[in-house]
C-alpha cells in the first residue's frame, strides 16, 4: 500500500527506464552483477557430522556477491560428489579440502 493510494495525491510507481506505469512496463529485469573472486576470501574446512560423516565446507562467500548455486554445482563436479547451499554455506559430502581449494583457486578466490 501506497502512502496516499486512494487521494488525489496518489501517484502510482513508474519504470524508471521507460516511463510506463509498474504494472504495465515490459522492460526485462535488471542483469545481476556479482563481485570479482579475487576480491572474497573463502574458508575450506571439513566437519565430522554424526555417524562420522565428513562434510567439506566453503565460507565466507556472500550471496550478493557470488552466485553460489552455480559455483556448488562446479565444485560438485570437480569432486564427483553431492552437496547443498544452507545459510550461504557451500556444503560438499566427504572429505574435499585439497579439491576444492585448487579448484577455488584456479577460478579466481582467494582461500584460508
Amino acid at each position: 500500500m501506497r502512502l496516499f493510494e486512494g487521494t488525489q495525491f496518489d501517484q502510482p510507481p513508474q519504470c524508471e527506464r521507460c516511463g510506463e506505469l509498474e504494472t504495465d512496463c515490459q522492460c526485462p529485469p535488471p542483469p545481476k552483477t556479482y563481485r570479482d573472486p579475487s576480491e572474497q576470501t573463502a574458508r575450506v574446512l571439513m566437519e565430522k557430522r554424526k555417524r562420522g560423516k565428513l562434510v567439506t565446507t566453503v565460507n565466507g562467500l556472500s550471496s550478493h556477491g557470488t552466485d553460489l548455486k552455480a559455483l556448488l554445482s562446479k565444485l560438485k563436479e570437480t569432486c564427483g560428489a553431492g552437496g547443498a547451499v544452507k545459510d550461504d554455506v557451500l556444503e560438499i559430502q566427504g572429505d574435499h579440502v585439497d579439491r576444492i581449494r585448487k579448484s577455488l583457486l584456479e577460478l579466481g578466490y582467494r582461500v584460508k
